[in-house]
């Protein structure tokens, strides 16, 4: 059986100013996509000039910020919104919603490619093969404030979360951040390797997210306030939301290579 650490959620602080490591983690995944990003441009395949990976990043951090807390907002936690609106800007406490920070991003990748004349699926295909690297980050954000722990287990590395009780739990976000994070990056960084068809990179992307997440979701608790739907003790507002990614991206799987 394992212990959480109980880290401090604050790694700084300067007089009044407190840096919160959940918002170090966004930054470095920030900079995982621009250093891999230039990597990614430098392939022979792809026709994607360097300097153009930090306007797309811009587009991106604005994108994944308003819509991940706007997400989280409407998809978990409407009713604490309500009661304190001003709640929505405490993104240094956590609650960010995968789903909302990925329509964030479609609007961002959208409007980045009418700005510079590209195709939205080409955005998408040079642009997802680095989003796992700010999954990665971002779940070890939530191990590190000891959040989105998962139900109770006798496996070995089961934890102890503080403020969840004496009960070992699964380390849900750490699942988390290994699938969607350090497998999913493998998967697309090698796939993405050599020309695809358009849309075959993005599908690969929503299938894997999808799948994985939904995986996990199987271990994971849902938000207590929350819950179970629809009465089942099993099916997940994560599971809900992530079944239109999986099937939205073996479809544009299929079609990419029909099209083919």
């Amino acid at each position: 059986m394992l212990v959480h650490p109980g880290f401090d959620p604050v790694a700084v602080r300067l007089g009044p100013l407190a840096v919160y490591w959940y918002g170090l983690m966004y930054l470095l995944g920030f900079l995982g996509f621009w250093w891999f990003g230039g990597r990614r441009a430098a392939q022979p395949h792809i026709d994607w000039p360097r300097e153009r990976v930090s306007d797309l990043l811009f587009y991106g951090v604005v994108g994944v910020i308003l819509g991940g807390r706007i997400g989280y907002t409407l998809f978990y936690n409407l009713p604490a919104f309500l009661a304190e609106p001003l709640s929505i800007l405490r993104i240094w406490e956590g609650g960010m919603s995968f789903h909302g920070g990925l329509i964030g991003v479609l609007v961002a990748m959208w409007w980045f490619g009418r700005v510079h004349k590209l195709n939205f699926f080409d955005v998408g295909d040079f642009a997802v093969p680095m989003i796992p690297l700010g999954l990665l980050t971002g779940r070890i954000g939530n191990f590190i404030n000891g959040e989105l722990w998962g139900a109770p287990t006798t496996l070995p590395w089961g934890m102890v979360f503080p403020a969840a009780g004496p009960e070992p739990r699964h380390p849900s976000m750490l699942y988390e951040a290994f699938l969607e994070g350090a497998v999913l990056f493998a998967i697309l960084w090698w796939f993405a390797r050599k020309p695809r068809p358009r849309m075959a990179v993005g599908g690969l992307f929503l299938l894997g997210y999808g799948l994985f997440r939904t995986l996990v979701e199987t271990v994971r608790l849902p938000d207590a306030h929350i819950g179970y739907l629809a009465g089942t003790g099993w099916l997940t507002m994560g599971m809900v939301l992530s079944a239109p990614m999986w099937l939205a991206g073996a479809a544009m799987l299929l079609l990419a290579y029909r099209r083919r």
